[in-house]
């Protein structure tokens, strides 16, 4: 019997799951409701690279538990009751508790403001000014000095 197992099986899930997003991905693609967004592309290579990394399940789905190690990672935590808040406001229903892939790109290519979708979007310009230096160090000089 030839079965993956540790890594292996691990990747071969990774694998298996972003394939599945990426159909998703060019769904979303094609869809004229989004024709009109600026580098749609790039965007849905964005979410799909953060969703993957916050389905704790890999069952290509954000659980409450996923939502709040999101939160933290960004050093924002939050109650039990503040994570279900977020999480019916993303998805539309309170009975749900987990977040698809679907109602993700939803919210974040979607008009309304969730609490998420504003919080990720912080984080992500954050990133982005921090990127900006790229390379060694510029050398000091002594006008440098206090």
């Amino acid at each position: 019997m030839d079965r993956a197992q540790g890594g292996k099986a691990f990747g071969l899930l990774k694998s298996q799951q972003e394939e599945k997003l990426n159909g998703i991905n060019e769904a979303f693609l094609t869809d004229p409701k989004y024709e009109g967004e600026e580098d749609l592309a790039s965007k849905l290579e964005m979410f799909k690279k953060k969703y993957m990394e916050f389905d704790l399940n890999d069952k290509g789905e954000i659980d409450i538990m996923g939502l709040k190690r999101m939160l933290e990672k960004l050093g924002l935590a939050k109650t039990h009751l503040e994570l279900k808040k977020m999480m019916a406001e993303v998805v539309g229903s309170s009975s749900i508790d987990t977040i698809s892939y679907n109602d993700f790109l939803n919210m974040m290519l979607g008009k309304r403001n969730a609490i998420l979708k504003l919080i990720l979007m912080f984080e992500g310009m954050g990133k982005e000014e921090e990127q900006k230096e790229v390379g060694p160090p510029r050398r000091k000089t002594f006008s440098d000095l206090p």
